[in-house]
């Protein structure tokens, strides 16, 4: 049997290079984030990046970035993408105020934000499978599409959302730094996982992914599996931007549109690459604390939101890089 280099089991191994990448941000922040950046000043508390306070923000910043890394997860795997996840969770967002703004019950205004993340959902599986549009192409469409709606039903002004229980689940915190909001995104993100892993859907997902042609000859259907997994991610964006009305306690026009982008990017510094077929729950988790230190190590450091930007497109790159790599080396293995 052929050796492998030791760049080659390293690369292999993706899920550890993202953990020795996630302590090595906490190290380099927490030294940069001293008076004088002096790694003494870490061990006696001087480092801002350490204290409860910042390390609750990270935590705080979860559930919006896992529900949308949650969907685009599973369709990613499939070999699909989404580039409308941020407009809709943002239409969500929007869709829920306006109906509490307007006098409807809680509930029936959660379930009409929901259906209408499903419903854009749909309408991207239309595009990708009946039309033949590339998944970018229209799900660009629709996120223009949903943004235009958001600008209609907001007509420039925020909305209040005012309701003691949309309070109490964007609001609450437990144990004086977990939110209820990110336990309920971590336990579905939890439940995704062991369906990809544990049941035949899952199965179905990754073969899809890896190889639709011998997926249909195992009498899966790629294209109803496509339809479920589309309307699935539109859910989770919905649930992203009812959880950040939640949070806000408002909604408006710009919500939650540039979080598409994170939870891609959690995604593919997770192991999930962009071909389908390979990847899994925990490393897009992984990817999340990744992605959120990194935002908030940046903050703490005092690099502006502009400079932020670049930092995370190169963070992206850097995950592509590894995912360039991954690949090329599989196809090495099985040659």
């Amino acid at each position: 049997m052929e050796k492998h280099s030791l760049f080659a089991r390293i690369i292999h191994k993706r899920i550890t290079i993202m953990i020795f990448l996630l302590l090595l941000q906490l190290i380099v922040f927490a030294i940069l984030s001293t008076p004088n950046n002096s790694v003494a000043e870490v061990f006696s508390g001087g480092s801002l990046m350490l204290r409860t306070r910042n390390l609750a923000q990270i935590v705080y910043a979860l559930p919006i970035t896992t529900f949308l890394t949650t969907g685009i997860t599973l369709l990613m795997i499939s070999g699909k993408l989404d580039l409308s996840t941020g407009a809709i969770g943002t239409l969500c967002s929007m869709v829920v105020a306006y109906f509490l703004r307007s006098g409807l019950s809680l509930v029936p205004a959660i379930l009409i934000a929901l259906a209408v993340g499903v419903i854009v959902g749909f309408v991207n599986a239309v595009l990708v499978n009946e039309l033949r549009v590339a998944p970018f192409i229209g799900t660009l469409a629709t996120s223009s599409i949903a943004t235009g709606l958001v600008y209609l039903i907001a007509d420039r002004r925020t909305i209040d959302v005012v309701h003691p229980v949309m309070r109490a689940y964007g609001r609450t915190v437990l144990w004086g730094f977990m939110p209820v909001a990110a336990l309920i995104a971590i336990a579905f993100m939890i439940i995704a996982g062991v369906i990809l892993h544990f049941t035949y859907f899952g199965r179905s997902i990754y073969l899809v992914g890896g190889n639709p042609h011998a997926a249909m000859l195992s009498g899966i259907n790629p294209r109803r599996l496509s339809y479920t997994l589309f309307m699935v991610c539109g859910l989770f964006s919905a649930c992203a931007g009812v959880t950040f009305a939640a949070r806000q306690q408002s909604a408006n026009m710009m919500g939650i549109n540039q979080a598409r982008f994170q939870g891609i990017t959690a995604a593919v510094l997770g192991g999930i690459a962009f071909g389908g077929g390979t990847g899994g729950m925990a490393g897009a988790f992984v990817g999340i604390l990744i992605l959120s230190t990194f935002s908030n190590g940046l903050t703490v450091i005092g690099l502006g939101p502009y400079l932020q930007n670049v930092a995370t497109g190169l963070l992206l790159i850097f995950a592509l890089t590894l995912d360039f790599f991954q690949k090329k080396q599989s196809e090495k293995i099985l040659v």
